[in-house]
């Protein structure tokens, strides 16, 4: 089982050049930045899914397709960061089936692979979202490579994406991990950074209220 699913990449091939340009930095965003602006991609990936919902299914509710999309992805764009734990629960628990069905095809126990994995979701939050971020980021990247390849007509994406399944699997797990540590060092970085200000500001405090002390004993004694 490869990461670059052969059917998805055929897809993109398809696609404009425009369109598989933006994915790269889009992917180099997620991959660097995931964590930092996982408030922004939530709610962007709720918007967008919502959106991609409300116009497969308008026509079994009757309602015009542009009319039910807009309200759905309105509505799932507000209700996205009052919801996060869920998104994280119900993201985790997926990720967690796909690693196991990966891993062991053979594990028949999806229910429980999803609940296990939304919990650790929960307890892991910060770590989970580096871990997916920097993960789609670098798929993200190597679907837009090998497309944009295909558009040059350097290769034959999808032959050779089948070919070399289990190197670029590799190599998509080394970048995954690669922007997993670039993240959780930038924001450890931030995390001693807003210390170093909150003391510095927790100093200025103390000095100010023990200058005023002791300016007003001066004061008292000059008396």
């Amino acid at each position: 089982m490869s990461i670059i699913a052969s059917d998805i990449l055929a897809d993109l091939c398809g696609l404009s050049l425009g369109l598989l340009i933006a994915l790269l930095p889009t992917g180099l965003l997620l991959w660097l930045l995931g964590w930092w602006s996982h408030r922004f991609w939530i709610v962007l990936s709720a918007t967008v899914l919502a959106g991609v919902f409300g116009l497969l299914e308008a026509g079994a509710w009757h309602v015009q397709p542009i009319v039910v999309a807009v309200l759905l992805a309105i509505a799932a764009g507000v209700l996205a960061l009052a919801l996060v734990r869920v998104v994280t629960f119900a993201a985790a628990g997926l990720c967690a089936v796909y690693i196991i069905h990966f891993a062991l095809p053979t594990l028949n126990q999806q229910v429980v692979c999803f609940l296990i994995g939304g919990l650790l979701g929960l307890l892991l939050f910060r770590w989970f979202f580096m871990a997916l971020t920097s993960f789609l980021g670098t798929v993200l990247i190597a679907y837009g490579t090998l497309a944009l390849l295909h558009y040059r007509e350097t290769i034959d994406a999808v032959v050779w994406s089948e070919e070399n399944a289990l190197m670029v699997t590799i190599l998509c797990g080394i970048g995954s991990l690669f922007g997993f540590g670039f993240q959780f060092f930038l924001d450890r970085r931030r995390e001693r950074k807003r210390k170093e200000e909150e003391e510095d500001e927790d100093a200025g405090i103390a000095s100010m209220i023990l200058g005023r002390i002791g300016f007003g004993g001066k004061s008292s004694k000059a008396a």
